[in-house]
Protein backbone atom coordinates (compact mmCIF):
# COMPACT_ATOMS: atom_id res chain seq x y z
CA UNK A 1 0.00 0.00 0.00
CA UNK A 2 0.93 3.36 -1.05
CA UNK A 3 -0.13 6.58 0.27
CA UNK A 4 -0.57 9.40 -1.83
CA UNK A 5 -1.11 12.89 -1.61
CA UNK A 6 -3.87 14.43 -4.10
CA UNK A 7 -3.99 18.24 -4.45
CA UNK A 8 -7.35 19.37 -5.56
CA UNK A 9 -9.48 22.22 -5.05
CA UNK A 10 -12.63 24.07 -6.45
CA UNK A 11 -13.92 23.65 -10.16
CA UNK A 12 -11.06 20.65 -10.08
CA UNK A 13 -12.80 18.12 -13.06
CA UNK A 14 -15.11 16.01 -11.48
CA UNK A 15 -14.02 12.78 -13.31
CA UNK A 16 -10.12 13.55 -12.96
CA UNK A 17 -10.78 13.57 -9.30
CA UNK A 18 -13.32 11.22 -8.29
CA UNK A 19 -12.10 8.47 -10.28
CA UNK A 20 -8.40 8.38 -9.47
CA UNK A 21 -9.22 8.86 -5.81
CA UNK A 22 -11.69 5.97 -6.31
CA UNK A 23 -9.40 3.65 -8.32
CA UNK A 24 -6.64 4.33 -6.07
CA UNK A 25 -8.75 3.37 -2.88
CA UNK A 26 -10.16 0.17 -4.55
CA UNK A 27 -6.33 -0.98 -5.47
CA UNK A 28 -5.44 -0.71 -1.81
CA UNK A 29 -3.58 2.58 -1.68
CA UNK A 30 -4.57 5.14 0.99
CA UNK A 31 -5.56 8.52 -1.06
CA UNK A 32 -5.45 11.57 0.86
CA UNK A 33 -7.16 14.50 -0.76
CA UNK A 34 -6.44 17.90 0.17
CA UNK A 35 -7.02 21.70 -0.50
CA UNK A 36 -5.72 24.59 0.58
CA UNK A 37 -8.01 26.75 3.26
CA UNK A 38 -9.44 23.62 3.81
CA UNK A 39 -9.64 20.77 6.41
CA UNK A 40 -11.10 17.13 6.44
CA UNK A 41 -14.71 16.97 5.82
CA UNK A 42 -14.63 20.01 3.68
CA UNK A 43 -15.87 19.88 0.02
CA UNK A 44 -14.58 21.09 -2.87
CA UNK A 45 -17.16 22.05 -5.92
CA UNK A 46 -16.79 20.32 -9.06
CA UNK A 47 -17.02 20.70 -12.99
CA UNK A 48 -17.35 18.36 -15.41
CA UNK A 49 -15.52 19.33 -18.50
CA UNK A 50 -17.38 17.29 -22.11
CA UNK A 51 -16.02 17.38 -25.73
CA UNK A 52 -18.93 18.64 -27.46
CA UNK A 53 -18.05 19.41 -30.99
CA UNK A 54 -17.04 23.59 -29.76
CA UNK A 55 -14.04 25.14 -29.98
CA UNK A 56 -12.96 23.50 -26.23
CA UNK A 57 -14.36 21.91 -23.77
CA UNK A 58 -17.82 22.49 -22.09
CA UNK A 59 -18.12 22.94 -17.92
CA UNK A 60 -21.46 22.07 -16.08
CA UNK A 61 -21.68 21.59 -12.21
CA UNK A 62 -20.23 18.98 -10.97
CA UNK A 63 -21.01 17.08 -7.65
CA UNK A 64 -19.17 18.11 -4.22
CA UNK A 65 -16.06 15.84 -3.10
CA UNK A 66 -15.62 15.65 0.16
CA UNK A 67 -11.68 16.26 1.14
CA UNK A 68 -10.45 13.48 4.21
CA UNK A 69 -7.73 15.05 5.59
CA UNK A 70 -6.41 19.12 5.96
CA UNK A 71 -4.13 20.88 4.04
CA UNK A 72 -2.27 22.51 6.53
CA UNK A 73 -1.19 18.97 8.35
CA UNK A 74 0.50 17.88 5.15
CA UNK A 75 3.78 17.29 5.09
CA UNK A 76 4.73 15.88 1.82
CA UNK A 77 7.59 13.97 2.92
CA UNK A 78 4.84 11.37 4.56
CA UNK A 79 3.69 10.76 0.80
CA UNK A 80 5.06 8.16 -1.66
CA UNK A 81 3.49 10.03 -4.79
CA UNK A 82 1.69 12.86 -5.84
CA UNK A 83 -1.90 13.23 -7.89
CA UNK A 84 -3.18 16.42 -9.79
CA UNK A 85 -6.31 16.43 -11.49
CA UNK A 86 -7.18 19.10 -14.08
CA UNK A 87 -10.02 21.23 -14.26
CA UNK A 88 -9.60 25.14 -13.39
CA UNK A 89 -8.42 24.22 -10.23
CA UNK A 90 -4.61 24.33 -11.25
CA UNK A 91 -5.20 27.78 -12.28
CA UNK A 92 -5.49 29.49 -9.23
CA UNK A 93 -3.78 26.75 -7.01
CA UNK A 94 -0.44 27.68 -9.13
CA UNK A 95 -0.35 31.13 -7.24
CA UNK A 96 -0.28 29.19 -3.31
CA UNK A 97 3.52 28.99 -2.55
CA UNK A 98 2.93 26.12 -0.46
CA UNK A 99 1.52 24.24 -2.96
CA UNK A 100 4.53 24.87 -5.35
CA UNK A 101 6.91 23.65 -2.53
CA UNK A 102 4.86 19.96 -2.00
CA UNK A 103 4.90 19.31 -5.78
CA UNK A 104 8.41 20.48 -6.00
CA UNK A 105 9.23 18.02 -3.46
CA UNK A 106 8.07 14.75 -5.66
CA UNK A 107 10.44 16.03 -8.39
CA UNK A 108 13.40 16.48 -6.06
CA UNK A 109 12.99 13.12 -4.48
CA UNK A 110 11.70 11.79 -7.77
CA UNK A 111 8.41 10.33 -6.29
CA UNK A 112 6.08 9.31 -8.66
CA UNK A 113 3.38 12.03 -10.07
CA UNK A 114 0.50 11.91 -12.00
CA UNK A 115 -0.85 15.19 -13.62
CA UNK A 116 -4.06 15.23 -16.28
CA UNK A 117 -5.30 17.95 -18.42
CA UNK A 118 -4.41 21.37 -16.78
CA UNK A 119 -2.48 19.86 -13.97
CA UNK A 120 0.05 20.94 -16.21
CA UNK A 121 -0.51 24.48 -14.96
CA UNK A 122 0.67 23.34 -11.46
CA UNK A 123 3.33 21.61 -12.83
CA UNK A 124 4.61 24.69 -14.97
CA UNK A 125 4.38 26.80 -12.05
CA UNK A 126 6.24 24.64 -9.56
CA UNK A 127 9.20 25.02 -12.29
CA UNK A 128 9.57 21.06 -12.55
CA UNK A 129 8.66 20.69 -16.48
CA UNK A 130 12.21 21.54 -17.22
CA UNK A 131 13.42 18.73 -19.92
CA UNK A 132 10.17 16.55 -19.30
CA UNK A 133 7.80 15.26 -22.01
CA UNK A 134 4.84 16.62 -20.55
CA UNK A 135 1.32 15.77 -22.13
CA UNK A 136 -2.09 18.49 -20.92
CA UNK A 137 -5.44 19.73 -22.31
CA UNK A 138 -3.83 21.13 -25.73
CA UNK A 139 -4.63 24.71 -24.57
CA UNK A 140 -1.72 24.37 -21.82
CA UNK A 141 1.07 23.22 -24.56
CA UNK A 142 2.51 27.04 -24.21
CA UNK A 143 2.72 26.69 -19.97
CA UNK A 144 4.65 23.31 -21.10
CA UNK A 145 6.68 24.86 -23.32
CA UNK A 146 7.81 28.18 -21.78
CA UNK A 147 8.37 25.81 -18.75
CA UNK A 148 11.07 24.23 -20.55
CA UNK A 149 9.20 21.25 -21.01
CA UNK A 150 8.07 18.86 -24.30
CA UNK A 151 4.35 19.29 -25.09
CA UNK A 152 3.40 15.71 -25.60
CA UNK A 153 0.51 16.16 -28.50
CA UNK A 154 -1.08 12.65 -28.13
CA UNK A 155 -4.63 11.14 -28.22
CA UNK A 156 -6.88 12.33 -25.67
CA UNK A 157 -7.77 8.31 -24.95
CA UNK A 158 -3.23 8.06 -24.28
CA UNK A 159 -0.94 9.17 -21.59
CA UNK A 160 3.03 9.78 -21.25
CA UNK A 161 5.50 8.68 -18.64
CA UNK A 162 8.59 10.70 -18.55
CA UNK A 163 10.33 9.50 -15.35
CA UNK A 164 8.43 9.56 -12.34
CA UNK A 165 5.90 11.75 -14.21
CA UNK A 166 2.75 10.60 -16.12
CA UNK A 167 0.58 12.71 -17.88
CA UNK A 168 -2.66 13.16 -20.13
CA UNK A 169 -4.57 15.18 -22.10
CA UNK A 170 -7.85 14.41 -20.20
CA UNK A 171 -10.30 12.15 -18.54
CA UNK A 172 -10.59 9.77 -21.68
CA UNK A 173 -7.24 8.66 -20.60
CA UNK A 174 -7.82 7.42 -17.60
CA UNK A 175 -7.27 3.82 -18.29
CA UNK A 176 -3.59 4.46 -19.93
CA UNK A 177 -2.94 6.94 -17.89
CA UNK A 178 -3.62 5.17 -14.38
CA UNK A 179 -2.14 1.79 -15.46
CA UNK A 180 0.70 3.74 -15.82
CA UNK A 181 0.98 5.81 -12.95
CA UNK A 182 0.81 2.18 -11.08
CA UNK A 183 3.14 0.85 -12.51
CA UNK A 184 5.18 3.48 -10.78
CA UNK A 185 3.99 2.71 -8.15
CA UNK A 186 4.92 -0.96 -7.32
Amino acid sequence: MKKILMITGDYTEDYETMVPFQTLLAVGHQVDAVCPDKISGDTVATAIHDFEGEQTYSEKRGHNFALNATFADVNAADYDALVIPGGRAPEYLRLNKAVLNMVQHFFVTNKPVAAICHGAQLLAAAGVLEGKTCSAYPACQPEVEAAGGTFAAIEVTAAVTDGNLVTAPAWPAHPQWLAQFMALLK
